[in-house]
């Protein structure tokens, strides 16, 4: 397949060495044979390392211990993880333990990261029991077809990753490595991906084996070719289809090297975040709290309910939101709200029913009739056949609102909601700021698509 130069070059630069590859396959291998010598399990290297396709410096390594599908569930947690254990510590020069459907190990060897992951080895992915028992007929499958296309997609995830769409967790909601090889297999290479997704728009179902059994209503469906029940880019937002839409769009009008290597965004300084306040004239409210002690997959949904939780409750007290997001790492987490107002007025309207409603008009009218005129102004008086009446407003300062006990009453995820018991810390302006949180805080203030990013960069490059 013949390349631009420019794709040369980007390929010089992600291909993995022959020292790299050398010490990636030297160590799966000898952790292989250390589980089959065992004889409890038999063992698998899976993910792009085993269907060739990773890219230079990704130092993970994936290795699945394959137990009889006879087990139960907790034995296979129990033996797997022993096993898990036991490899890791005649390997290892460090290792803890981690959690996604069950227990694995992720263990420090020969430098790479390694995660020696229990499963069950059952004949067909038709036949599952846990849902990492589908990732060795994924790598099955890559294998036998990927070859022709091993350049494609490494220059597909690099082109995903610089654009910051690449990853199924979360945080990212972007491109999964398996999804990157199935669209190269699927249109053929990385240009024609390009062309088609150029054209794209939420609907898209692509069913490589023709063998779809049930609907999807994700914006893309990749359905996949060893589990037609399973859309493969569900975890794709909406936002970042979008993206990927509009770099393949930048990339076929203006390729350029800043689609693979971008330029750095620019994490702003504590007085540079605040003149950037300043100028925008808005109120910045960040409530810190203790990471809940899970995994990332359980943790990041419940931010994000959590922040749509009170980001209703700020609009529904007059404090009106423009954007607000949220941030997760190890030891803390942020969610952050960006107010077009943070102090009201005592006075709020609040609508009754109509006139012509009697029943609830006389209980209505009754209520504010005997209501404490230390919470009420005025009314209730009729307007365009309505009754209405003007009461004092609970909280006439954001900051008392996100600092009370109305913040635990939202229907927040349930972990954060014990992690925000506990304690919590509410910040406003450019006490916002924090070390370890800049970089989250100067993307959001500097927001820009990626591609728009891209383009403001080569304007500024011109200029000068």
């Amino acid at each position: 397949m013949t390349r631009t130069p420019l794709e040369e070059e980007v390929l010089a630069v992600i291909r993995p060495t022959a020292a790299e590859t050398r010490l990636i396959h030297e160590v799966a291998e000898r952790i292989l044979s250390r589980v089959e010598s065992t004889g409890r399990a038999s063992a698998m290297m899976v993910g792009s390392v085993a269907r060739g396709t990773w890219i230079h410096g990704d130092q993970d390594l994936d290795i699945f211990l394959l137990f009889d599908p006879s087990l139960s569930r907790e034995d296979l947690e129990s033996q797997g993880l022993a096993l898990a254990r036991e490899i890791a510590a005649a390997e290892a020069a460090g290792f803890r333990e981690k959690y996604a459907e069950h227990p694995y190990i992720n263990a420090r060897i020969d430098d790479l990261s390694v995660d020696l992951v229990p499963c069950y080895r059952v004949e067909s992915a038709a036949r599952i029991q846990s849902a990492v028992d589908r990732t060795p007929f994924h790598t099955i499958y890559i294998r036998e077809r990927i070859q022709p296309f091993v350049d494609d997609v490494l220059l597909l995830k690099q082109f995903a990753k610089a654009g910051g769409i690449y990853g199924s967790d979360q945080m990212t909601e972007g491109f999964a490595g398996y999804l990157c090889e199935l669209l190269v297999l699927h249109y053929g290479g990385f240009l024609p991906l390009l062309e088609a997704a150029a054209q794209w728009r939420p609907g898209v179902i692509l069913d490589p084996e023709g063998h779809s059994a049930k609907e999807f209503t994700e914006p893309l469906v990749m359905v996949d070719p060893v589990d037609p029940a399973r859309n493969v880019s569900a975890s794709v937002s909406l936002t970042r289809m979008c993206e990927f839409i509009e770099l393949a769009r930048g990339y076929l009008e203006h390729p350029s090297r800043a689609f693979f290597f971008p330029p750095p965004r620019p994490v702003l300084t504590i007085d540079e975040a605040a003149d950037l306040l300043a100028r925008r004239e808005t109120f910045l409210y960040a409530i810190t709290l203790s990471t809940p002690p899970y995994i990332e997959d359980i943790v990041v949904p419940q931010l994000r309910k959590s922040l749509d939780a009170l980001r209703a409750m700020l609009d529904r007290h007059g404090f009106l939101v423009n954007r607000a997001d949220c941030e997760m790492h190890e030891e803390q987490s942020m969610l952050l709200f960006e107010l077009l107002v943070e102090e009201l007025p005592a006075v709020k309207r609040h609508a009754g029913p109509p006139v012509w409603n009697r029943v609830n008009a006389a209980k209505f009218t009754t209520k504010y009739l005997e209501a404490d005129e230390r919470g009420f102004f005025s009314g209730p008086f009729i307007e365009e056949g309505i009754y209405v009446v003007e009461i004092r407003r609970p909280y006439t300062r954001a900051v008392d609102l996100l600092r009370s006990e109305q913040v635990l009453q939202v229907a927040l995820g349930k972990h954060v909601k014990q992690s925000l018991e506990v304690s919590h810390l509410v910040s406003r302006g450019i006490e916002c700021y924090r070390e370890e949180f800049a970089p989250f805080i100067s993307g959001f203030l500097q927001k820009s698509s990626p591609m728009m990013w891209i383009e403001r960069d080569g304007k500024r490059s011109d200029r000068s």
